[in-house]
């Protein structure tokens, strides 16, 4: 436990978790817990890299060349509530919901798009973040996991998020929201991109 969430009495609030210095501040506030981000493994870290590269054509207006349609950011603080605030190692809102890019140190505006990469805090994106999400009505939560090179697409529902694609190393997939292009799952974890046939 960092120091950080040792000294703050529960429940904690925004202003708590907004106290820690800007370059000690990689910690989350999770209905009301203050709870350190789990150490970003090299893995976790070229993840991040290729699956930002990989959405990079939807972070534009659309424009006939590319699908756009989206902001698109990495490691942005988003306020949730008073009891929540996250920092999604992706994340993404579809232009057509939110005109101008969500902006500033406090975003508050309510993503479209989530993905987690797995690391030392797995239970925080698979459990508590994944209800926190849910709750807050995110449309589309993404999990990849570099240990088992495994991509998994949820998708929110009343009763709560559905799972509609697992993929792993090898496979090829066309994953919501990001339908118009075709990832390459090994890709995400460090794989060379495949040759085109005939090229």
């Amino acid at each position: 436990m960092s120091r950080h969430a040792a000294t703050i009495a529960r429940p904690a609030t925004v202003d708590d978790l907004f106290g820690i210095p800007d370059d000690e501040r990689r910690h989350e506030l999770i209905d009301a817990a203050i709870l350190e981000k789990g150490a970003a493994s090299a893995e976790h870290g070229a993840a991040q890299r290729k699956l930002s590269a990989t959405v990079d054509p939807f972070d534009r207006r659309p424009d006939g060349r590319s699908p756009g349609g989206w902001w698109l950011a990495t490691e942005v603080e988003i306020v949730l509530d008073e009891r929540n605030v996250v920092r999604p190692d992706v994340v993404g809102w579809r232009r057509d919901r939110v005109p101008e890019r969500p902006r500033g140190a406090r975003i508050t505006t309510r993503p479209d798009w989530i993905c987690e990469i797995l690391s030392t805090n797995r239970a925080h994106d698979l459990v508590r973040k994944k209800r926190v999400y849910h709750r807050h009505e995110v449309p589309h939560y993404w999990i990849l996991d570099p240990d088992d090179a495994t991509l998994t697409v949820h998708r929110h529902a009343q009763d709560g998020y559905i799972d509609v694609l697992s993929a792993e190393r090898g496979d090829r997939v066309r994953a919501e929201p990001f339908e118009e292009i075709e990832i390459d799952v090994g890709v995400l974890f460090g794989d060379d991109e495949a040759e085109p046939v005939g090229g």
